[in-house]
């Protein structure tokens, strides 16, 4: 089973560069006809927020042009940036989109896997949260799946990145905790994911691995400085491919957008190494 993860998507009106400077809507179509080539084709991709950049009917519009052409199913989380509403009112049809009520987070299968996305989003804030309505929702989701391999996605990395600027929009400390123990009672958690630092990140977290992934257009710089200015670079895009089977658990894989040259043979036909 394979679970595609992309995130920071940060689509703007038509024709609008992100920061003066990065054209998301282009790098996003060359991440979905990336995923769409590859063999084996993922089972699901989950699209951990900030899918837009400022929330409005015409970037949601635009994104789900965007995303049309994507042949494999999708779920989709909310980011700071997002906007509950509007991001329900342009993907209506969607039924995981509105089992939360206030909240967009809902539970599905993507082959043996529980995929339990959570809404960490404060509005109007760059940090994140989870109120004891969420927490207690997620309590009875992990409940219902307990024999289940489980993945949790959510927005905001719930761990110090150790990149400052960042760390002051991560989800804040006390959620954090409280998440940590309410992972601690379920083994069956195999992976916290989340994104929002537009970098590969892995550490662990209420004893199991939190991790998350590049953006399909720009990455924050890596500044491990408390007092780094807050900046992008345009680095290689990439996405995350999640492999599951029931003898190894969940193997994170990174993979880039654009392909580099090869693939190239180390060994020559009859069998020896290439020298």
């Amino acid at each position: 089973m394979l679970l595609a993860q992309i995130s920071d998507l940060h689509i703007k009106r038509p024709g609008a560069l992100a920061y003066r400077r990065v054209d998301t809507a282009a790098a996003l179509a060359r991440c979905i006809a990336r995923l769409n080539a590859l063999e084996p084709r993922p089972d699901a991709v989950v699209i951990t927020g900030d899918l837009v950049d400022y929330g409005t009917a015409e970037e949601y519009q635009h994104l789900r042009g965007l995303l049309a052409p994507l042949a494999i199913r999708y779920y989709l989380l909310v980011g700071n940036h997002d906007d509950r509403g509007a991001l329900r009112d342009a993907f209506g049809e969607q039924p995981w989109l509105h089992s939360g009520e206030e909240f967009v987070q809902y539970s599905v299968d993507v082959g043996p896997l529980r995929l339990v996305a959570l809404d960490s989003q404060v509005p109007r804030a760059s940090a994140g949260a989870l109120c004891e309505t969420r927490l207690a929702w997620l309590s009875a989701e992990l409940e219902k799946a307990r024999g289940m391999p489980v993945v949790i996605a959510l927005h905001h990395p719930p761990f110090v990145s150790g990149i400052g600027h960042m760390d002051r929009q991560r989800l804040d400390a006390a959620s954090s905790e409280q998440l940590a123990t309410i992972v601690r009672q379920h083994p069956n958690v195999e992976r916290v994911i989340c994104g929002h630092v537009h970098r590969p990140m892995f550490t662990r977290f209420g004893g199991t691995v939190a991790s998350a992934v590049p953006a399909p257009a720009h990455q924050v710089a890596l500044d491990l400085r408390e007092d780094g200015p807050s900046s992008f670079r345009l680095e290689p895009p990439a996405f995350a491919l999640h492999r599951y089977d029931e003898a190894t658990g969940l193997v994170t894989h990174h993979a880039y957008v654009d392909e580099g040259e090869g693939p190239y043979p180390f060994y020559e036909p009859d069998g020896k190494l290439i020298d």
